[in-house]
């Protein structure tokens, strides 16, 4: 009886290709969406703990739970499904002590882990860490990265990263210019499934071409051509991520709840669900964007989060403010027994009000934040039309209409819609109360 080998079959091609001879301590490879990149790094971080025993790796992304829809798909289905069935790679789903992680039987380990739950991911040492899309992490969190690459195993310890283009003075670029990171550059001809070997582009690559090339503004310059560049008149120039992303946290049941809704259905169904503090910051603690679905559908998935069984987990929103469409707000009242309020829908007064959320106050925080994780699922159909699934991801491209003085560019800006909406409703209380104590 003999007994079938198991071939495990990588080519990989320019910037991927390079990846593997790099042995400086930090390595990022940078490039348009498609290029290969991710599944590059995945595949030098399984073959040096192959040839390494007892090698020490760690795969993370800003959020834990960002990666079991990313990152480990890529892992269990290209890079890893051969060592698997020769039960050469298992994976352990963790501890109180452990993260979850793989386990080689040459003694090697890869964790896996998020930044959001750093304590137990960084308990240990490593010799190799590879972070996906590692513009989503504060520059802090990467020095932090830095402290833990000592195992010593390996010949070389480093970090290895891939990123899209961000804007051109973010951090990680400005850590690559100033050559304490080595920066390679991805193109689309890298990746196999696009490009064959004569360099001609296969069934999906023609297919996912053209949706990129269907793409406009700055997601075309940096998802398409791959360049780190910020919107030319981009309209929230305060928005930062590094300020205005914040952990996950318990909140308190007195902290008053709003909604926001902005309607859609071609167009993103928008539903934030925001928490207001003592001191008046407004926090997006959840949101629903999705497309394809009607109103009493949205109803119902927003139902089995805030009320499942029909009793409620959280505090009722004191408010809905949502986009003037009666026939949309009757069903959604009828559904889920909130009525809704319109939203006051001047647009430059509620760009100028958001802006001043963002600036940093005396206190040393804004006025506004959004917690990581917020979105409850992703609109797969959006993500393979590299579009926005969420308002974080609109926000760098809002941007003013060169036609159209003082107004928004009409694309992707349903999330920042009802962004406005909710803060114009904020706004429009708090003052009409000052008003009151005046008169």
């Amino acid at each position: 009886m003999t007994t079938a080998e198991l071939v495990h079959v990588y080519g990989p091609r320019g910037a991927c290709l390079e990846l593997f001879g790099r042995r400086e301590g930090e390595v990022v490879i940078s490039g348009p969406a498609g290029t290969g990149k991710s599944r590059a790094c995945l595949e030098k971080l399984h073959g040096v703990a192959l040839a390494n025993p007892g090698m020490r790796g760690l795969i993370v992304r800003k959020t834990a739970a960002s990666l079991t829809s990313s990152a480990l798909v890529t892992w269990k289905r290209d890079v890893i499904p051969e060592a698997v069935e020769a039960k050469g790679v298992w994976f352990y789903g963790g501890s109180a002590e452990e993260p979850a992680q793989f386990r080689y039987d040459n003694g090697s380990v890869v964790s896996i882990g998020g930044m959001d739950r750093a304590s137990k991911v960084l308990s240990t040492e490593f010799d190799m860490v590879y972070v996906q899309e590692a513009t989503e992490l504060s520059e802090e969190d990467w020095l932090t990265l830095t402290t833990r690459v000592r195992n010593g195993v390996v010949s070389f310890q480093q970090i290895i990263a891939d990123c899209n283009p961000s804007h051109a003075t973010h951090w990680l670029k400005q850590r690559c210019d100033r050559g304490s990171a080595v920066l390679l550059q991805s193109v689309h001809s890298d990746n196999p499934r696009l490009y064959d070997d004569s360099e001609s582009l296969t069934r999906y690559g023609r297919e996912y071409m053209l949706r990129l090339e269907a793409l406009s503004g700055v997601l075309r310059e940096r998802l398409l051509e791959g360049r780190w560049s910020s919107a030319a008149g981009v309209i929230w120039e305060g928005w930062d991520a590094s300020q205005h992303l914040v952990d996950p946290f318990v909140i308190p049941v007195d902290w008053p709840r709003y909604w926001s809704v902005d309607w859609g259905f071609t167009n993103a169904f928008v539903c934030q669900m925001w928490a207001e503090d003592p001191d008046g910051r407004l926090f997006l603690y959840r949101e629903f964007y999705k497309t394809q679905l009607t109103v009493d559908q949205h109803a119902a998935l927003i139902l089995r989060v805030v009320a499942p069984g029909g009793e409620w987990v959280e505090p009722k929103p004191r408010v809905v403010v949502a986009d003037h469409d009666p026939e949309a707000q009757v069903v959604f009242r009828r559904e889920t027994g909130l009525a809704c309020v319109d939203a006051r829908k001047d647009v430059a007064a509620g760009i100028q009000a958001v802006a001043r959320r963002l600036v940093v106050a005396g206190d040393g925080k804004p006025r506004l934040f959004v917690m990581r994780g917020a979105r409850v699922g992703k609109d797969t159909g959006l993500e393979e039309r590299h579009l926005p699934t969420s308002t974080v991801e609109e926000i760098p491209g809002y941007v003013w209409d060169e036609k159209r003085p003082e107004q928004p560019v009409k694309d992707s800006d349903h999330g920042c819609d009802a962004l406005r909406y909710v803060v114009m409703h904020r706004e429009q209380t708090r003052g009409a109360r000052l008003r009151w104590f005046d008169s």
